[in-house]
């Protein structure tokens, strides 16, 4: 198994360079610029903490549907005037709060409330997006200049890099000790793999099924304050077809939609020729509904190979 991970990484790497010299080759004069690196970085950022929170979830059986609508509701909450009088570092607890919260009501429902994963996140999707509205009267929100030190994440550079950027650094690097390193990470290929075996071998399914949606929110709430950074703002606009991007980029990585199988370094490979493509169709002046056209046949393409390579072991 390890060699085959290793094997699927090495093409999603060739994959990225192939891109690359697809964007050297039609706008070279922008491609390979410092400036375009670093904006496909900070973007993939943001995703790519989602993504991080999304691989465990479906490496765990599940899906989250909700990712998006719950960080565009935790950017909300976080830039009312209310949160917002509080200061920067209040209205950080506010986001990853707000986030974890709704993760755990997709836990709850999902684990003790025995729906399929595929209804309660899309309900949460809708009750989210729905809420973020309400709260701020379909509004953007601006970060007052007085909290600009959730702004700085994104101006501040270190070695020519934002601090967002490391901030989604530290999260995959975290993500990855956590899935690699530790039984909640060997849990949750259990989970994810046999949930009937799982818990014939003592492990508490319901629980780890839970704790493994508040991980997603959790993501989603640091996501929430990586936009606010970006954007200087708080909508309900945010995180529109984000759960697309982060589902898409941890199936292209190699993580089973059935579980028990996948990386976080394969999700983010996923999540980097995502966004690359992405930052290509810009570059070249492509419209957004071919984007999106694409990236739809990237993810049956991605899906139908993993079916095969499933037929063919059996």
């Amino acid at each position: 198994m390890s060699r085959v991970g290793q094997a699927r990484h090495l093409g999603l790497v060739v994959a990225l360079v192939l891109l690359a010299i697809v964007g050297l080759v039609t706008v070279p004069d922008t491609f390979a610029t410092s400036s375009n690196l670093v904006n496909i970085l900070a973007l993939a950022a943001t995703i790519g903490v989602i993504t991080v929170g999304a691989t465990f979830v479906i490496i765990g059986g599940g899906i989250d549907l909700s990712v998006g609508a719950i960080m565009a509701l935790a950017s909300v909450w976080a830039t009312t005037l209310a949160t917002q009088s509080y200061g920067p570092v209040v209205m950080v607890i506010c986001a990853i709060v707000v986030g974890t919260g709704a993760g755990l009501v997709n836990g709850f429902l999902i684990s003790y409330g025995r729906m399929v994963p595929f209804i309660a996140t899309l309900a949460m999707l809708v009750a989210a997006r729905g809420l973020a509205q309400r709260m701020s009267d379909r509004r953007t929100q601006l970060v007052r200049p007085d909290n600009n030190a959730i702004v700085e994440l994104s101006t501040t550079r270190v070695f020519g890099l934002p601090l967002l950027v490391y901030i989604f650094a530290l999260v995959v690097i975290v993500g990855w000790i956590v899935l690699n390193r530790t039984t909640f990470g060997r849990r949750t290929y259990a989970v994810g793999g046999n949930p009937e075996a799982a818990r014939l071998a003592g492990i508490n399914v319901r629980r780890h099924t839970l704790l493994l949606y508040a991980l997603s929110g959790l993501c989603c709430g640091i996501a929430a304050v990586l936009i606010m950074a970006r954007t200087t703002t708080g909508s309900s606009t945010h995180g529109d077809l984000y759960e697309l991007d982060a589902i898409a980029a941890v199936i292209i990585g190699g993580t089973l939609l059935t579980g028990g199988r996948g990386t976080i370094i394969g999700s983010i490979l996923g999540l980097l020729i995502f966004t690359v493509i992405t930052d290509l169709f810009i570059l070249n002046g492509l419209n957004t509904s071919d984007q999106l056209i694409a990236k739809g046949l990237i993810i049956v393409i991605a899906v139908l190979l993993q079916r095969r390579s499933l037929e063919s072991r059996t």
